[in-house]
């Protein structure tokens, strides 16, 4: 199994990441924002020599090092001469270094990156690969990996069907914790795009997406056990799909970090599942899910045709399981949950 896990982007995190893990395949951060930008919030940005200096430690451990460049709006400059150029000479910077991989979501980057570098082409979960025919384009693009869009992990019938349609690896996100087919999703991550990539910087009032999909959660928590995340115990189920699992929460800390390669190397996680997932801290603070009460779910899932509204499993099992902290997560008292997210 090839575990890769998200890293904050300087050498002292790295070195605390792979001096207490021994599980890990690679490691993923984001690249210096001037060049393209990236779909996450960066809480580190490394300039070529920080880059340079982390590979060479990462190799010296038997690590890969993949760089995160999955900006999904560049708003046209890579198509401008400028742009062209000043992008094409970043790339050459990364390959020069011995960069492992570059995960793009730009399927103008894809093509460049598989003609003129060596470095492998990851597709980014940005690219929204959710169907056999799509990763189909990907791969004549010269894709070397795809990461699958998260919105059908637990559709396994795509998923086998995206495996028998192509050569290129295969990548599975198994902690994000966002909303199932999400409708703010394409929007939210342009948004990150801008605000996260080359100037000029925005004047940002807010961030309308993060607070209304963190509202939707906290009034309707079904929507947690909805979220398309994989349970360590369930890897067993995809190895047929892929070898190959991504970690996210690459805005983490390194204790956060390692829990999740421990608990995912190990198959297995005895505590609160919303540990394990990728999502606000507001959310993982109030709420508590049994990972090990969620043992049968994937057999349902399995077989769900997705038709929530005459399903309702996962509104009866977030009934049955889902318990809420009381105090705002700052004492250990639990308390049952009603569908209308309050305690009682």
């Amino acid at each position: 199994m090839k575990i890769y896990a998200p890293h904050i982007g300087h050498l002292e995190g790295l070195e605390d990441l792979l001096e207490n893990s021994k599980d890990i395949h690679g490691v993923y951060m984001a690249g210096t924002p001037d060049y393209v930008g990236t779909g996450r919030t960066n809480l580190s940005a490394p300039g070529l020599e920080e880059i340079f200096e982390q590979t060479e430690y990462a190799h010296e451990k038997g690590v890969k090092m993949e760089i995160v460049l999955n900006s999904s709006c560049m708003g046209g400059l890579h198509l401008t001469p400028q742009g062209y150029n000043k992008i094409n000479w970043y790339f050459e910077q990364l390959n020069n270094i011995g960069i492992d991989s570059v995960t793009v979501a730009e399927p103008y980057f894809i093509e460049m990156l598989a003609k003129d570098f060596d470095m492998d082409v990851v597709v980014s979960v940005l690219s929204f690969v959710d169907s056999p025919q799509k990763a189909e384009f990907y791969e004549e693009l010269g894709a070397d990996t795809i990461v699958i869009d998260p919105a059908i992990n637990r559709d396994f019938q795509k998923l086998e069907a995206i495996k028998d349609s192509t050569s290129c690896d295969l990548k599975l996100l198994v902690n994000e914790g966002c909303l199932y087919q999400c409708p703010f999703r394409y929007a939210h991550f342009n948004f990150f795009s801008h605000a996260n990539g080359p100037g000029p910087k925005l004047n940002i009032l807010d961030d309308y997406y993060y607070y209304k999909c963190l509202s939707l959660r906290i009034e309707d928590p079904q929507q947690l056990i909805k979220s398309p995340w994989i349970r360590p115990e369930d890897l067993k189920e995809y190895k047929h799909i892929t070898d190959t699992f991504k970690i996210g929460g690459r805005t983490h800390f390194v204790n956060w970090i390692l829990n999740n390669v421990q608990a995912y190397s190990n198959e297995s996680y005895d505590g609160n599942l919303m540990d394990l997932l990728d999502c606000p801290k507001d959310i993982r603070d109030l709420f508590y899910i049994p990972n090990k009460e969620l043992e049968s779910a994937i057999d349902q899932w399995k077989q769900c045709s997705k038709v929530c509204v005459k399903c309702g499993y996962c509104k009866r099992l977030t009934e049955r399981i889902v318990k809420v902290y009381s105090n705002n997560g700052s004492g250990k008292c639990l308390e049952e949950l009603n569908m209308f997210g309050e305690s009682i």
